[in-house]
C-alpha cells in the first residue's frame, strides 16, 4: 500500500483550486528566522528554577543539622519504619493544608541518614534488601480500583481516598511532599519538564525515592494480605503509527558524533543541561532506549521553552513558576495562542515541519503520544523501540543546529548525513493527524477494490450476469455515476486536467488520480472544530468503505470456490449471480466516494466559511452517504448476503449525492467560487502594481 508520504514522494505537487486555508504558518517567513543563535544569547542561564523553588529544592532541606540515627528509619532488613517519616510532616494549622517548608526542613537529615546508609550497602546487599519490594511498580502507577477509574495526574492519584486506603493517609501526605504538591518540592514536576539542572537536586532525595518505593511495596503487601484481594497490572500500551513516524534514517555513529560536537556549541542548549544531552547519548549507545528519550524530552521542552519565551518576549516564562502559576510546559509552548489570547509566536518561528514533528509525537491521539505515555509509566521501558528515541534524536540534532554560528553549521553540513537530515525535517508533514490518516484509510480501501476484478468470471456465469447488469436499476446507477464523477472531475486540481470535463478518469487511471490527490499538502496545525467535526465523519465514511471493500472480497473469494468445487447448492449458484452483479456496481460507487472524500478534503478548510445553518445541512448530507455505506457492509455480510437490496441501496444514495451536488453546496464548489473571487482582485493588484511601476 501506498501511504500518503509515499505517494506525494513520487508524485509531483499538485495545485487544487481550493483557495488558500486560514493562515497558520508562512513557511517563506519561518526561513528568515532560520538561523538566529543570536536571540538566546542572553547572560548565562544558571538555573531555570525560581527563587523561591530553587531555595525550597537545594537549601530548606539543609537548615537542620545534627545526625539522624538510620535505625530509627529502616532495619536490618530493609524494612520501612514509617514513622520516623510520616512523623516530620505536619499541618501548618489543625484542619488546614500541610506545612511543606517545614515538612522538608525536618525530612531533611532524614533523606540525608538514607542517602548514607545506601551507600554503606553493596550491589549484592541493595538488590538482597530493597529490589525485591520494588516489583510492585511493574506499571509504577499502581492503582486498586475501587468503583471508579484510575485519575490520570498525579496529583489527583495521591489525593484519591482509594490509595489512602492501601497506604495510609499520613503516607500519602509524605509523598505529596515529595513529588505530589507544587507547595513541596514537586521533584517529578520540576525534572520531567526540565527545570531543574542535575546538580540542583541533592542526591539524598533520590536515595529517599527509592525508600519510599520500596516501604510502599512493604505496605501494598500487608494490605493484599488483609483483604485478600490480587493485584492485577494494567497492560503496557503499544506505541501507534509509529511505522508513519520514521522519517529519518536510523542514528549512526557518524550521526552521533555530530550531535556531540553540536550541543556543546548550540545556544538551543544550556550548559548547565549538558549533561542531560551526554547521558542521553551514552543510553542510546548502551541501548537504554527508554532513557534516552526521556532525558531528550525533558531537554527539547526546556530549549523550546526558552525559544518561547525569547520570541513572545515573556522571559519570565522560562524559570519555574511559583505554586499558584502553571508552569510553561509543551501544552501552552506548542499551542497557537497563550494563556492571554495572544498569539503565540513559537509556530511562525519554527514553522509547519517541526511543528507538525512535535504535535505528532507528543500531543496528536492517534500518535505515539511519548511524553504522556513515558511520564505516566504507560510503555514497557524494557521494549521501548530504537525507532522512536532515533527520530527523537535526529530531530533534536536538525533542532540544535538552526540555534548555531554559520561557521559551525558550513563545517557539519559538509557531512551528507547531516545535510539529508536537514532536507528530510524541512520536508516534514503530519503523519499522525486525522488528514493523514484519512488519506492512508482510502489509499488502503482503493488497493482492496483493485483486487476484485482480479477474481475471473466461470464463463457459465458470464451471459446471466450480463443480463442481470443490464436490468432498469442497475442502469439508472450507472447513469447517475456517470453524472457525479463528471461534476467532480471539473474540480480536479490543474495536473489532473487530463481526466477533467469528461465521463471520468478511465478505471485503469483510478489509483493514479487518488493518489495524486493524496500529494496535495493540507495544512493541519490548529484545525478549527469544525473541519475536525467533517474530518471524523470523512474517516467514517472511509472506514465503512475499508470494510465493505474487505468484506466483498472475502466473499468473492468463498463464493468462487466454492463455485468451483461444484458446493454450491441452487439458491446459492443464483446468489452468487446477485453477488457479482452487485460488485461489478460497487466497485465504481466506491471509486466514486474516495473521489469524493478527497475533493473535499482538499477543500477542507473552506468549511469554516459555511453559516450555521448550511453547516448543518452539509453535516446532514455526509453523513447520509456515511449511513449508506454502513448500510453496505450489513448487506453484503455473509449472514445477510442481501445482494439485490444493494442495488436499491445504491440507487437511492446516488440520487441523493446528485440532488446535493446541484446544490453547489459541497466543499469543491464553495472552493471554487471563492478563488472565482480572489482571481479578478489579484489580477486588479497586478493593474496597480504594474502602473506604479
Amino acid at each position: 500500500m501506498h501511504t500518503p508520504a509515499e505517494a506525494e514522494a513520487g508524485q509531483p505537487a499538485l495545485r487544487g483550486r481550493a483557495p488558500a486555508p486560514p493562515r497558520h504558518v508562512d513557511r517563506a517567513e519561518s526561513s528568515l528566522v532560520r538561523w538566529c543563535p543570536q536571540m538566546l544569547r542572553a547572560e548565562a542561564v544558571t538555573t531555570c528554577l525560581s527563587p523561591a523553588v530553587r531555595d525550597l529544592v537545594c537549601e530548606v532541606g539543609s537548615e537542620v543539622g545534627g545526625n539522624c540515627d538510620v535505625d530509627t528509619i529502616v532495619t536490618p532488613k530493609g524494612e520501612v519504619l514509617w514513622e520516623a517519616v510520616t512523623g516530620c510532616v505536619s499541618c501548618a494549622e489543625p484542619g488546614q493544608d500541610l506545612d511543606y517548608r517545614g515538612s522538608v526542613r525536618r525530612l531533611g537529615p532524614v533523606c540525608e541518614a538514607v542517602h548514607l546508609h545506601f551507600l554503606t550497602l553493596t550491589k549484592e546487599q541493595f538488590e538482597i534488601q530493597y529490589v525485591p519490594w520494588f516489583q510492585w511498580t511493574h506499571f509504577p502507577e499502581v492503582f486498586l480500583l475501587i468503583g471508579k477509574k484510575c485519575p490520570f495526574l498525579l496529583r489527583d492519584l495521591l489525593a484519591s481516598e482509594e490509595l489512602a486506603q492501601v497506604f495510609g493517609h499520613s503516607v500519602m501526605d509524605v509523598l505529596k511532599v515529595f513529588i505530589g504538591s507544587p507547595h513541596g518540592l514537586n521533584l517529578r514536576n520540576i525534572l520531567w519538564h526540565g527545570f531543574a539542572s542535575p546538580q540542583e537536586i541533592p542526591p539524598k532525595y533520590c536515595s529517599m525515592l527509592l525508600l519510599l518505593m520500596a516501604g510502599l511495596g512493604q505496605l501494598l503487601k500487608d494490605f493484599l494480605q488483609q483483604t485478600e484481594v490480587t493485584l492485577t497490572h494494567r497492560p503496557f500500551v503499544t506505541l501507534t503509527n509509529l511505522e508513519d513516524l520514521i522519517v529519518f534514517p536510523g542514528v549512526t555513529c557518524e550521526i552521533l558524533s555530530v550531535l556531540e560536537e553540536v550541543m556543546t556549541k548550540s545556544t538551543f542548549i544550556l550548559k548547565i543541561m549538558l549533561p542531560y544531552w551526554e547521558v542521553a547519548l551514552a543510553k542510546f549507545r548502551s541501548h537504554r532506549f527508554a532513557d534516552c528519550a526521556i532525558l531528550l524530552l525533558t531537554q527539547l521542552e526546556m530549549g523550546l521553552r526558552r525559544v518561547f519565551a525569547a520570541v513572545n518576549q515573556c522571559p519570565d516564562r522560562l524559570l519555574t513558576a511559583e505554586s499558584r502559576t502553571l508552569y510553561t510546559t509543551f501544552d501552552e509552548i506548542l499551542a497557537k495562542h497563550l494563556r492571554d489570547g495572544r498569539v503565540n509566536q513559537l509556530p511562525l518561528f519554527l514553522g509547519e515541519p517541526a511543528m507538525e514533528f512535535l504535535w505528532d509525537f507528543l500531543n496528536h491521539q492517534e500518535g505515539p503520544r511519548l511524553r504522556d505515555r513515558l511520564s505516566h509509566g504507560e510503555i514497557n521501558i524494557r521494549e521501548f523501540p530504537e525507532a522512536a528515541a532515533s527520530q527523537l534524536l535526529a530531530f533534536s540534532l536538525v533542532l540544535s543546529l538552526r540555534f548555531t554560528d554559520e561557521d559551525v553549521l558550513s563545517m557539519v553540513k559538509e557531512e551528507a548525513v547531516v545535510r539529508s537530515l536537514m532536507q528530510l525535517a524541512e520536508g516534514y508533514s503530519s503523519r499522525c493527524h486525522p488528514i493523514f490518516q484519512l488519506k492512508k484509510q482510502v489509499l488502503s480501501c482503493e488497493k482492496s477494490i483493485r483486487v476484485w476484478p482480479l477474481l475471473s468470471l466461470p464463463e457459465e456465469l458470464g451471459l446471466e450476469a450480463t443480463r442481470l447488469e443490464s436490468d432498469t436499476e442497475t442502469c439508472a446507477c450507472y447513469s447517475l455515476i456517470t453524472k457525479i464523477v463528471c461534476e467532480l472531475c471539473h474540480h480536479m486540481p490543474a495536473h489532473l486536467c487530463a481526466v477533467r470535463d469528461t465521463d471520468g478518469p478511465p478505471t485503469s487511471t483510478w489509483p493514479q488520480v487518488l493518489r495524486g490527490l493524496c500529494c496535495i499538502r493540507i495544512p493541519t496545525l490548529f484545525c478549527p472544530r469544525v473541519v475536525l467535526e467533517v474530518l471524523a465523519v470523512l474517516r467514517s465514511i472511509s472506514s465503512q468503505c475499508q470494510r465493505l471493500s474487505s468484506q466483498v472480497e472475502a466473499s468473492l473469494q468463498l463464493r468462487h470456490r466454492q463455485w468451483v468445487e461444484r458446493s454450491l447448492r441452487s439458491r446459492q449458484r443464483q446468489n452468487y449471480l446477485h453477488m457479482l452483479n452487485s460488485t461489478r456496481l460497487l466497485s465504481p460507487v466506491l471509486y466514486l466516494i474516495l473521489l469524493f472524500l478527497l475533493l473535499e478534503l482538499v477543500s477542507i478548510h473552506v468549511v469554516c466559511g459555511k453559516d450555521a445553518r448550511e453547516y448543518q445541512k452539509y453535516l446532514k448530507f455526509l453523513k447520509s452517504v456515511l449511513q449508506y455505506a454502513e448500510n453496505l457492509v450489513v448487506y453484503t455480510s455473509q449472514e445477510k448476503n442481501k445482494w439485490n437490496e444493494t442495488v436499491i441501496l445504491t440507487h437511492a444514495a446516488l440520487l441523493k449525492i446528485w440532488t446535493f451536488c446541484e446544490t453547489k453546496q459541497m466543499l469543491i464548489h464553495l472552493a471554487r467560487r471563492e478563488s472565482q473571487v480572489q482571481q479578478p482582485c489579484e489580477k486588479t493588484c497586478k493593474s496597480a502594481m504594474a502602473k506604479k511601476t
